[in-house]
């Protein structure tokens, strides 16, 4: 049962786009239209009060994404005004240490790469681009995959650094080299598969099945078994999960409609382990998913903004 553990005035003077925890969940990010980006910490009781406000983009912020702490406190922003923006936090104060502007159009999301392959991340706009940023001792630098989508693209996500299928491999093998993957999805309906090879990025597949915008992708965590699965969701309601074999010599992806929403839906992610997926939609509802043993997919909760909105007032009696 899905139960509404704090509600959060963010204090945001516009629509409010994005909020995400950090890796502990103990400090969480917000961004709004107004163009700001808020920080919360959790004090002694456990409820969340705003510590930091960041200003520095033009125009509304879309989307915030926190870096694995081994790098320290970082967050990563995207915005409207074709910046993305890298802030670091020292001495409880927040500077914006790097700001890309490679972009020719709005970034729509931003996506941190598994700590394992250095401090790098990815970017999509509008423009159809993707962006690969990383830091190497400080130095930033950039790549960047032109036309990676016809209509632009609104969503980006690595893959785990963790090769599927690992878990069973010879323990005295010679381990295979990672091999840095992304997702992309675009005004074109389409979900592309991206693969770094020799030192570039190239495109590996490129899979259809919406029938309108594709709002989010989202490559789900792997622990070393032999499938990759990735969800996809768009503004024609559907939430696909696409599944490659990696046993499979053909490298052939399938798909399966995990739902017709009757709204678009915007945003999919995945748990911690990769077997449950939370899917969000416009008609302000939070839905999780399962794979039964079966193979279909099964709503085992859900929740609307009604409720939050009354659990909220009884909290507050």
């Amino acid at each position: 049962m899905v139960s509404v553990v704090n509600q959060i005035d963010t204090q945001h003077q516009d629509m409010l786009h994005d909020a995400q925890l950090d890796y502990y969940g103990k400090r969480l990010a917000t961004c709004s239209s107004d163009r700001s980006i808020r920080v919360f910490d959790v004090d002694q009781n456990g409820q969340y009060f705003l510590s930091s406000t960041l200003i520095s983009h033009e125009g509304p912020v879309w989307q915030v994404a926190w870096s694995h702490p081994m790098f320290g406190n970082l967050l990563a922003s995207c915005s409207y005004d074709c910046k993305v923006i890298i802030w670091a936090e020292n001495n409880k104060r927040w500077n914006n240490i790097y700001t890309y502007t490679g972009h020719e159009s709005s970034v729509n999301s931003v996506c941190w790469a598994p700590y394992e392959y250095g401090l790098m991340i990815a970017s999509g706009s509008s423009d159809g681009s993707i962006a690969i940023i990383s830091s190497i001792d400080g130095n930033w630098s950039a790549k960047k995959i032109i036309n990676a989508h016809t209509i632009g693209c609104n969503a980006v996500s690595w893959a785990p650094s963790v090769d599927a299928g690992s878990l069973f491999d010879n323990a005295d093998a010679d381990p295979k080299p990672s091999v840095k993957r992304l997702v992309t999805g675009g005004g074109d309906y389409r979900v592309n598969i991206w693969k770094e090879t020799d030192d570039e990025w190239k495109l590996d597949q490129s899979l259809d099945g919406h029938q309108d915008w594709v709002r989010d992708v989202a490559w789900a965590p792997n622990i070393g078994v032999p499938v990759s699965i990735i969800a996809s969701c768009g503004e024609d309601g559907l939430v696909i999960i696409r599944t490659l074999d990696e046993a499979n010599t053909e490298k052939e992806w399938t798909s399966k409609i995990l739902h017709q929403f009757d709204k678009p839906v915007w945003h999919v992610s995945w748990s911690v382990t990769g077997n449950i997926l939370a899917v969000s939609s416009s008609d302000n509802k939070v839905s999780l998913w399962k794979e039964g043993l079966d193979g279909e997919w099964v709503c085992i909760d859900d929740v609307k903004k009604t409720e939050v909105t009354e659990e909220a007032e009884k909290q507050g009696q």
